[in-house]
This record gives C-alpha cells, structure tokens and sequence, in this order.
C-alpha cells in the first residue's frame, strides 16, 4: 500500500518500489476469487481482486466482503513456509492487532487459519505513506507537522494505554487512509510490536530500524514503551526539517552519536523552527527512558494541543525539499536490498567469469553525470527492520521473509549480508548541500547492524558474488538500456517499449494515483493515446545516474529525469522527476522489470 503509482511511465519515477517477487510468486493478473476458508466463516466472505505489494511468504490483495460490498486489504501468509518461530510470530501478531481499535492505526478485522495458509484482513489504507503525501502538497507548515505527530502518537498512545510496545515506528509505517484532503495518518506493521506489563522495562531483544533505535536499545539495557517515544523524536526531527537528527557515515560512530543523544538544530533551518516544537523534540530524545516524555505527556504539550496558537504557519518549502531527498534514497535503498535477495534466483555464481556484456544500442537521450559524484568507502542501506529472536529459529527454506503490507524485511545471514555490504558501498557520494550530506550519512545504518546477529547463521541460498572488475562496464550497459528505453516512451513506440519491459513490469508512478500496477495495458493507454500522438520534439535528460549492479544478472538504476517539451501555447517547458528502475538480464537480454517514479506526470499534456 505504498503511495507513489504507477502510470505510463510518462516520464517521471523514482525509489521505492514494492518487493519483487518471482514470476511463479506472482500471478500475471489477478483473478477474483473467494478467500479459501472464509466460507466457514460467513461474516468473513470475502472476494480477492487487485493484488498489492506483498513478500516472499505473504502477498496482499484487496477484498470485497460480499454482503457489504466493503473493500479490505487481505494478507495473505504461506505458512508452509514459515519455521515453528515464524508461526508464533505471526500469532502474536494477529493476537496484538486484535486488541487494538483506534482511527489512527490499520485495524485488523479478522484472522483466519487453514491449512496452508493463514489470512489477515485489515482496513484498505489507500493513501499512501505519509512523508509521500507531504513533498506532494503546495504548502507545508509547523503546524501540519504538529497536526501529523498529534496522530501518531495518538495512536501510540492507544498501543501503550493496552501494553503493547510497536518497537518499529518509521516513515515506511506511516500511512494515509485515503488519498482524501485531511485523510487520517494510520500506524502500520505490528510484526515487531510485543506484549509488556505495564511501565515493566526488560530485555526483549534487540528489535528495530538501526536510524530509529533508542538509546537504552543500543546498549542493551531493559526497555519498553519509551522506545516508541524516542522513534517520534526523530520522525519529528525529519517532519520538521526534512533529515533526521542522527547521522554519520560511520555505523559505529551514528551508534554512538544515538547513545550520546548527540543531535542539535542547526541554523538556519531551525532558525525558524518555535522554541516549543524543539522543546517537545528534546524531552522525546532524552536519553534516559525514566524520564522521557510519555505519550500521553506529549498529547498535552502545548506545541500539540494548541497548535493553532502555538505552531508556526510559515510555509517551509525547505524541508519539503530535503524531505523528497530523503524519500528518494531510503525507498532507493529498500529497491536495491529486494533485488539483491531477488537476484539469487535468477543467478547462478559459475556464469559469473564467462558471460559476456551484451551490445546496447546507443540512444538519443542525454546523460549527465554530477562531477562530484564518486565511488565511497562507507555502506549503505535501507531501512531495514530486524529483530535478534529471529537468530533463535530454525533458517527458514527460502527468501527473506519480507512483510510487504507493513514494508517490513527481517535480517538476512551473514554471508548474505556481506554481499550486500559490499554491493551498497557503491552508492551516492555526498553533496555539498546540508540536507544531503545528512542523508547521506543517515544511509548509513543497517548493514552492520544484520551482521552483529547473524555471525551464527548459516547461509540460506547462494548468492552470487560481487565482480568489481566487471562493474564500470555493467553499469554503462544498464544506463544506455535505460537511455534506450525512455526513447522508445518519447517516441511513443509502444513496439519497441515492450522489448525492453517485461510483460509482468510492475510500477508506482502519479499517473496511478498511488496504487500498484502490474503489467502493461495501463502503459499502452497512454502510448496509444497521448505519446504516439505528441507531434512535438520532447528531450530528455538524465542527470546523476547512479546504477547498482547486483549478481551478474540484476540492477538497479536511480537517476533524475528532466523532459522538455513545447506545451500546446508554443512555450516552453520543463518538468522533473526522481525514477528507480530495476533491471534482469534473462537469456542474455535486459527487461526493465519494476519502475517507480516521484513527481508529477512527465508527459507533456499538449
């Protein structure tokens, strides 16, 4: 249920783009069916139609419960799949979201078993994530940040009056109900979330994202619900200035920053930040967990409660700005992290020394690449959620484990994530701007953070070796594909789009308005109807490409498009847009096989 959507790709795109599955996972169109077992349970009955993102064990639809005609989101768990561990994690999954009924977080509205297979069905969030929404409104204020941290930790407040601690609050959880003006902020993913007694502190394991990780977390010491608290400290930190307060290239030196609580408000983006919002920043950060402020503290600060009065109007164009930055590298980094896992079946390591490149044909589009721009020693990584107790179960069969509705992925072994490690030190160099040397650096966490509690693992698939040598040719071979398939979209040859796409191309582009689209039907709309028909010259230009190869036969691509064209007045225009593309090499061709966009529509409505 993420927000970007897919369109015809007509010209803008980037980031974050749902798991992938294999083309066995998934099917190439939806068929509507009734949910196996629900017929037992008649107010239950529910038909399956539009699939959603979903994991390597789980996959999310959209249902329609028939006497009600009411549409909710189906996940879908293949526990044939799951270890004895998985099991009683999914149970105390269902088990927590059944208690909990608030307007601020996705409800859970039933849970059903057979055998097999295990069904969630939760409210239908169609708005998106929250961040998402933001870069995409025209004005943005201190008070809409209040009005969003006033949501969240309602609902926080909620999930602790019932003793249950979340331990995963992040932007990825964050979502919209509709797509409505005003739309409620709904708390997601309870994957991770456990069952406390009261203000008891314990050790329940090292759980979390490394960028939200409390203090006491860090140092292993017992905690409970003020780990919540302090992940709303920093999402605070970025609603209100567009990066987070922690930051350094290092791990080990962001890690010890967090324990530190060594963040501050630099000028001038904090200039004109009121003192009360940074007082209320302050007391969620505090280090000690006894006396940090509790959620229900916090629903009576006066920067929350009287906003109105209290919170600055001024519009912050700023932090909208570096918020869209900071959107576009973390769902970059989920992108990467997915294919790196994906690309083990499409890959084989003995091919690895003896396949050669493939000629690519040089297109049209121009490419500039930033100066700057060079290969870093340091890692880094997206988001990604792990949980120690994961280390306690048997290694699971296949896969990740990946829990898409929530956006949630657990640790992968330690061989795999070296793999990893290694592959993401390829990424964005900093910039000379504040905001993006800080999310630069806030990449950085994760990595290091699997191998810590995977040193015990064994390695659960192959997984194909990184060839440095080979790199600088690949890359050049995936930008020129790219190049060459943005021309066929120019051109409006819908012939020669298809040869570069794979018939199951999945994409999030605006043209969508932020649903998940599978397939090509929803792109030839537009071939046929607006780019095979523009009569006028459009170019396009790539600036800062940045490719991320991955196996032998699998990459990623993240660059910034601008398209110019002449609108229908004879003036012209230019547009922009951040794109991810993720490629696969099969039988020696490469097909463009997941696309994501930000921004608005790229095509030239003349």
């Amino acid at each position: 249920m993420s927000r970007d959507s897919p369109g015809p790709e007509r010209g803008r795109g980037a980031g974050r783009g749902r798991p992938l599955a294999s083309a066995a996972a998934r099917p190439r169109r939806p068929r509507r069916v009734v949910l196996p077992g629900v017929q037992r349970a008649p107010h239950s009955q529910a038909r399956v139609s539009i699939a959603l993102p979903r994991g390597a064990f789980s996959v999310v639809r959209r249902c329609v419960k028939k006497n009600s005609s009411q549409e909710y989101a189906a996940k879908i768990i293949n526990t044939k799949k799951l270890s004895a561990r998985d099991h009683q994690k999914l149970e105390r999954e269902a088990r927590i979201c059944r208690l909990l009924k608030h307007p601020n977080i996705v409800r859970l509205h039933d849970s059903i078993s057979e055998e097999g297979f295990h069904y969630l069905v939760f409210d239908l969030v169609t708005g998106g994530e929250l961040f998402e929404d933001i870069v995409a409104r025209e004005y943005y204020s201190e008070a809409d940040a209040s009005h969003c941290i006033h949501q969240i930790l309602e609902s926080v407040n909620h999930i602790h009056q019932h003793d249950i601690v979340h331990r995963d609050l992040k932007p990825e959880n964050l979502l919209l109900a509709s797509k409505c003006k005003g739309a409620a902020v709904k708390l997601a993913d309870f994957g991770l979330a456990i069952e406390v007694q009261g203000e008891q502190q314990a050790w329940f394991g090292f759980a979390g994202t490394p960028g939200y990780l409390s203090p006491e977390v860090l140092r292993k010491d017992p905690y409970g619900k003020p780990v919540d608290i302090w992940a709303c400290g920093v999402i605070l930190y970025i609603l209100l200035v567009g990066y987070p307060p922690f930051w350094d290239e290092d791990q080990h030196k962001l890690y010890q920053q967090i324990k530190a609580g060594a963040y501050d408000f630099p000028s001038p983006e904090w200039d004109t930040v009121t003192p009360e919002a940074k007082n209320l920043i302050n007391q969620m950060l505090t280090i000690n967990p006894a006396k940090r402020i509790t959620a229900d503290q916090a629903l009576k600060h006066p920067w929350v409660c009287q906003r109105s009065t209290v919170a600055s109007m001024m519009h912050r164009q700023e932090t909208v700005e570096c918020l869209r930055k900071f959107n576009a590298r973390r769902k970059l980094k989920g992108a990467i992290l997915t294919t790196m896992l994906v690309s083990r079946n499409f890959s084989a390591a003995k091919s690895l020394l003896n396949k050669k490149s493939d000629g690519v044909k040089e297109p049209q589009t121009t490419v500039v690449h930033n100066a700057t721009d060079g290969i870093k020693g340091s890692t880094e990584s997206c988001n990604t959620t792990t949980e120690d107790e994961d280390l306690k179960a048997p290694p699971l069969s296949t896969g990740d484990g990946s829990s898409v509705l929530e956006g949630r992925r657990h640790s992968e072994s330690k061989t795999q994530t070296e793999s990893m490690q290694s592959q993401l030190s390829l990424c964005f160099s900093a910039t000379t701007q504040s905001c993006e040397e800080k999310l630069h650096a806030w990449d950085s966490p994760g990595q290091t953070l699997e191998l810590e509690r995977a040193r015990s693992e064994p390695l659960l698939t192959p997984v194909v070796p990184f060839v440095l040598n080979r790199a600088p040719l690949r890359k050049q071979e995936i930008i020129k594909i790219t190049e060459q398939l943005i021309e066929a979209i120019n051109n409006g040859d819908f012939e020669a789009y298809t040869k570069i796409c794979d018939p199951g191309l999945t994409s999030f582009e605006p043209e969508a308005l932020g649903n998940l689209v599978e397939g090509m039907d929803f792109h030839k709309f537009y071939f046929e109807n607006l780019l095979s028909k523009n009569s006028k010259p459009i170019h396009t230009t790539i600036l800062n490409p940045h490719v991320h190869v991955i196996g032998e036969d699998a990459a990623c691509i993240a660059y910034i498009r601008l398209t110019q064209y002449i609108d229908g007045q004879g003036r012209p225009r230019t547009t922009q847009s951040e794109e991810t593309r993720v490629w696969h090499r099969r039988d020696g061709k490469w097909l463009n096989v997941h696309y994501h966009c930000s921004g608005a529509p790229a095509a030239p409505l003349q």
